[in-house]
């Protein structure tokens, strides 16, 4: 397109303003506004395409999906809190975390329970990491920092039973189908793995967290983050105040957790099943993931309700407490359908024409994977979606890879790098987000903290490309 440079528009608006007021939300309206204007510049016109937009998105059933995945989630987290579950298993995990480097190192033990997906892991963890936190007076960004370090870095490199496998691999079947390549998707997917350095250089900066965390700024940290959260308190005062008096009864928190993971695990092999797979990995790897949550969570939630009520819960309390715990992710999910919208205004405006234009093909073979990793990266730090950039980047990087002789699996892995640079680092990234919401922080200043540690491993990770380019040509 003639002027798919206007695409950029609205993410430089995005960016701008959220940097400047430190808040997100009026810069995505701003964005997709302007996108929407740019699109249809009549005055009744651009307004009704900004509305558009917004009901496009809504009427997504993914999307619907992961929304209403959300606010159960938040309803379930609202009952916990309520019946003294979350309170009773932080004294009890509390007593036994005397450091930071303990809180982390538990950050890192739930990981087996709950790899499934990167929202489904924040949510499960954050509640409970926040409140041994705020015992513990700890940074709520190098925590923060550390569970999404070990979500975003480790799901994007397990081959089976995420939410991410079936995503990637028809995103392979597509290039290699594209341009009749003698491959299978699966096999170039498996080899791509090891070439996911960011993913890797960011997930030996988390491990090495755990055994060194140095606390020199520690108190400047918590006294910014004090400040930014008493500035509102009186908005949930109440709130907390009944909080405080709820007795602490740990099973309350146990049972319905363990419901969730058990009905998680077991109604994606169920799914994958009914979908002809023929192994417990294959299951895994071809159901519908997100519908998955979605049912474990409701089935979760009635089951939780039961079992309130038999331990004598206050009916009035625990349903009150479960709209309380939804609605507290409500700037949450208004976030993330303002950056779905924002990615559909892209679209219209030719963004990837734009980006795939701007490439060529005329670049050295070796430097392929490391262009295609830097530049991915830039574009996922502005639209905030691994799976987004990986769509944009995956059909570029085949038919670069193909036209210039560069290995495909290392041009794959560089594809899959750059959107989890973008997953992790941007404002706005739903991981970024929800840890942010959870953890009671600044958005704008939590991602600013996440990317100066992130640089490095990008950083890292564009040398190693540039090395392993030149030596696997």
């Amino acid at each position: 397109m003639e002027y798919a440079w206007l695409s950029i528009i609205p993410f430089l608006i995005v960016i701008g303003l959220s940097i400047w007021l430190k808040k997100i939300l009026p810069g995505l309206v701003l964005g997709i506004v302007v996108g929407a204007f740019l699109v249809e510049s009549e005055i009744l016109g651009g307004s009704q395409q900004s509305v558009n937009y917004v009901v496009t998105t809504l009427s997504d059933e993914e999307n619907i999906k992961i929304i209403g995945f959300l606010y159960l989630f938040g309803g379930l987290v609202g009952m916990m809190k309520i019946s003294g579950g979350i309170k009773g298993f932080s004294e009890w995990i509390g007593e036994k975390i005397k450091s930071q480097r303990g809180l982390i190192g538990l950050i890192w033990l739930t990981l087996p329970f709950t790899f499934m997906m990167p929202m489904f892991r924040i949510m499960m963890i954050g509640p409970v990491i926040k409140s041994i936190m705020e015992k513990m007076k700890l940074s709520k960004s190098k925590i923060g920092f550390a569970m999404d370090a070990s979500t975003e870095s480790v799901i994007v490199l397990l081959p089976v039973a995420t939410a991410f496998v079936g995503f990637m691999i028809s995103l392979v079947e597509g290039g290699i189908q594209k341009h009749q390549l003698d491959m299978t998707a699966y096999h170039v997917f498996l080899l791509s793995i090891p070439f996911n350095f960011f993913a890797i250089v960011l997930l030996i900066i988390g491990i090495v967290g755990i055994f060194w965390s140095p606390s020199g700024n520690k108190e400047k940290s918590n006294k910014t983050e004090t400040a930014s959260e008493t500035k509102h308190d009186f908005h949930g005062m109440g709130i907390k105040k009944e909080l405080s008096l709820v007795k602490a009864q740990p099973w309350n928190l146990i049972v319905p957790l363990f419901l969730l993971l058990g009905l998680s695990l077991f109604l994606l092999w169920q799914d994958g099943n009914a979908k002809g797979a023929d192994s417990i990995f294959q299951a895994f790897s071809i159901a519908d993931a997100t519908f998955v949550m979605l049912l474990a969570i409701f089935i979760t939630l009635i089951l939780t309700f039961i079992f309130y009520m038999i331990r004598r819960q206050s009916l009035h309390e625990t349903l009150f407490h479960f709209f309380e715990g939804g609605n507290q992710l409500m700037q949450a999910i208004v976030l993330l359908v303002l950056v779905w919208s924002l990615s559909l205004v892209a679209e219209d405006l030719g963004f990837s024409d734009f980006i795939s234009s701007t490439l060529g093909s005329f670049l050295p073979s070796f430097t392929i994977p490391a262009i295609i990793f830097v530049i991915g990266a830039i574009v996922a730090y502005f639209i905030g979606s691994s799976w987004g950039t990986w769509g944009l980047f995956m059909p570029l990087g085949f038919t670069l890879a193909t036209a210039t002789d560069a290995s495909i699996p290392l041009t794959v892995g560089a594809v899959f790098a750059s959107g989890a640079f973008g997953a992790f680092t941007s404002p706005l990234g739903d991981t970024t987000i929800t840890t942010a919401s959870i953890l009671d922080m600044p958005l704008v200043d939590y991602a600013r903290y996440k990317l100066k540690i992130a640089a490095i491993g990008a950083g890292a990770a564009t040398l190693l490309y540039l090395g392993a380019g030149f030596f696997l040509v």
